[in-house]
């Protein structure tokens, strides 16, 4: 039993030792000449203007978390879209109601102004 696994372990073994031994190698070969400019905090191409512990709105966090739901929500339908043509009716009216539930609760979020950004 423990034969079946060990290509596993292996191939676990090996790449952990090379993702360790790369990052060390990269870390001792490497140039270490920091100046201000690489040691400077780097906020999308501008200096930071504020304090970076500053709120920010909910509406932010309430948007990235429903894009996250939806997003793997429709990652369910790949696994689907493979084995399309073998599947029943039993299975394309479940993918029916998972669409329609999806469905009404994009509808339920819009209609609550949950994507509004203003």
């Amino acid at each position: 039993m423990l034969g079946d696994y060990l290509p596993i372990l292996l191939f676990l073994f090996v790449s952990s030792v090379m993702g360790v031994a790369l990052l060390v190698i990269g870390w001792l070969l490497g140039p270490k000449r920091p100046d201000s400019e690489k040691l400077s905090p780097y906020e999308c191409g501008f200096e930071a203007f504020e304090d970076a512990r500053m709120q920010f709105d909910v509406r932010y966090y309430l948007v990235a978390i429903l894009f996250i739901i939806f997003d793997l929500e429709i990652a369910f339908l790949f696994p689907w879209a493979v084995v399309f043509q073998g599947i029943g009716m039993p299975a394309i009216i479940a993918m029916a109601v998972f669409l329609g539930i999806l469905v009404v609760g994009f509808i339920y979020e819009w209609k609550k102004g949950a994507l509004e950004w203003e």
